[in-house]
């Protein structure tokens, strides 16, 4: 509740009673010019904290000890009663009510995870499809009602079922045609991108699977071809196909053994890690690491071929332009262009 004044004293005895007639036990703490911290506790462990400001917000924070039904109807029924006293006491002053949702937490199903940019997502999971640990890092992969299965990698959300833009966009969104060429993925673990560029005729498809930021290990691989069919199709059930390769490598080593025997591609696909987003590359190993995929890349990159790589979240203005200035930092001049697009999954412009 945000009012326009708070007597910090007034508020506390209006709301003081409904707490006490939930049977809640009170302790009261008072800061000079910091208003006031309220304390309730019931006796099966269900608590409030009531956080009273001189300058005119008022917070209530509920903690439930179960997620039953009658659990949220009570607690429900509280916050209407702590709304309607703070209305006649403030006489329509109140300038904004806001409640929140609540959050469930220690559940067998974990909904709740970080955007890009920092912010918090409840997703409508249903069902934990896949929950491994390998040498490298967790994998989930994650059921959503309106997603498909989601697979996560050390509690970042990388691709769900319902991506195919994502993986569209780091192909150049239809615009190139991949019939007769030889195209190298870095990472894409998923096999999305290895499975749409199959369907385009190209000449040959070389996928390397590892490395130390790829977030990509075989773990991955055995996970997406059973729990992301959607995604890859029947393209991981093989690491050799008609016209691909799939090797569990680490890619450095791989680029530079490419770039010694000269072996050139058509397109380079990165989708090993997004744009870091630290803002001091001179001091993160990741940015070195990024740079270091660059220049590799470029020396096994045809003089007319491209190279397609994910960014980062629209909102991560600063991480996009420190990239922006790698760029200008290549060993051999390029040109660039970039495109936003909505991943589902994602819930932000990419």
């Amino acid at each position: 509740l945000l009012i326009s004044t708070a007597d910090c004293n007034a508020v506390l005895k209006a709301l003081q009673p409904i707490f006490q007639e939930q049977g809640m036990t009170e302790t009261v703490h008072n800061w000079e010019d910091h208003g006031y911290l309220a304390t309730y506790i019931k006796k099966n462990g269900s608590f409030a904290n009531l956080r009273i400001h001189p300058h005119g917000l008022v917070l209530v924070d509920l903690q439930s000890y179960n997620d039953h039904t009658k659990g949220r109807e009570e607690v429900d029924q509280l916050l209407n009663k702590v709304e309607e006293r703070m209305k006649e006491l403030f006489h329509g002053h109140i300038k904004r009510v806001k409640r929140l949702p609540a959050i469930l937490r220690g559940g067998v199903i974990d909904r709740y995870w970080p955007t890009a940019d920092g912010r918090l997502v409840e997703y409508d999971i249903d069902e934990v499809v896949y929950d491994e640990d390998s040498p490298f890092q967790n994998i989930k992969i994650l059921h959503s009602k309106q997603f498909g299965n989601i697979l996560i990698l050390s509690g970042d959300v990388n691709l769900a079922e319902s991506d195919l833009a994502y993986t569209q966009a780091i192909m150049g969104s239809g615009k190139e045609d991949y019939t007769g060429k030889e195209v190298l993925i870095l990472g894409g673990g998923d096999g999305g991108i290895l499975y749409e560029i199959v369907k385009l005729k190209p000449k040959m498809v070389t996928m390397v699977e590892i490395s130390f930021a790829s977030n990509i290990d075989q773990m991955v691989i055995d996970g997406c071809k059973k729990y992301m069919r959607k995604t890859c199709g029947d393209v991981l059930d093989n690491l050799k196909g008609e016209c691909y390769q799939v090797l569990i490598e680490d890619c450095i080593p791989v680029l530079k053994r490419y770039a010694k025997e000269g072996r050139m591609f058509d397109y380079v696909i990165n989708d090993l890690t997004a744009v870091p987003i630290s803002t001091s590359p001179e001091e993160d190993s990741t940015w070195e690491f990024l740079r270091l995929i660059l220049d590799l890349s470029m020396k096994v990159l045809k003089q007319d071929g491209k190279y397609f790589t994910q960014g980062n979240c629209i909102n991560l203005t600063d991480a996009l332009t420190l990239y922006e200035e790698q760029l200008s930092r290549l060993y051999c001049p390029v040109e660039f262009s970039k495109e936003t697009v909505c991943v589902p999954s994602y819930m932000e412009l990419y």
